[in-house]
């Protein structure tokens, strides 16, 4: 990973809790609030009013588009882009209130996560329902309702996501050149799909 010299820029507009770890070189832009325990790797930006709960794990270079709504126990790994407004949920059965009437508070229910793999990208306004893992380098489009586990590589759309093709490391749509043989027409590399998972072929 890339070296990240200085201290992390922190908008004087943005809300930080006690207990926030921030990476060097990270920014955190105006009006964001960033909730006690979170971590946040090296140079990661979290966007202008972007959200980030309590105990939220991120590793390095994690982009947090603005307005973007990330509720805990998410944990998001190295190179990982949430586009803007993107929202991940925390709740299985949501409710305001117990059958009795009573508020619900944190005792009445269990937060349960997103997990977003190394270098896996949420496109504007996605949403990823909890519990769901998007694997690595996998790609999610915009507007896009995820309500089960994506693969790695994996290009999904619609609602609910489905998979629509699948993206190398560079992010563009692979193309077919043999049967369960693919190739990324940017960088030339090779995969091999194999039971509807698909994995990179050594150089």
């Amino acid at each position: 990973m890339a070296e990240h010299p200085g201290p992390a820029f922190i908008s004087p507009s943005a809300d930080i809790d006690d207990g926030v770890e921030i990476g060097a070189g990270s920014s955190v832009w105006h009006l964001a609030q960033v909730r006690s325990g979170a971590r946040l790797g090296a140079g990661c930006i979290v966007g202008r009013g972007a959200y980030v709960g309590a105990g939220v794990v991120a590793g390095d270079h994690v982009k947090i588009q603005n307005h973007a709504l990330v509720y805990e126990p998410a944990v998001l790994g190295d190179g990982v882009f949430v586009g803007p407004a993107a929202v991940f949920t925390n709740d299985l059965h949501p409710r305001a209130v117990t059958p009795d009437g009573r508020r619900k508070s944190a005792a009445d229910w269990t937060p349960v996560g997103v997990t977003v793999e190394q270098g896996a990208s949420l496109g504007a306004r996605s949403v990823c329902v909890a519990p769901v893992t998007v694997g690595r380098w996998a790609m999610v489009a915009a507007g896009a309702v995820v309500t089960r586990d994506v693969p790695p590589y994996a290009l999904v759309a619609g609602v609910p996501a489905r998979r629509v093709g699948w993206v190398g490391e560079e992010g563009v749509p692979l193309t077919e050149v043999g049967p369960g043989l693919w190739k990324c027409p940017r960088s030339g590399a090779s995969f091999s799909e194999r039971d509807g998972e698909l994995r990179r072929d050594a150089a």
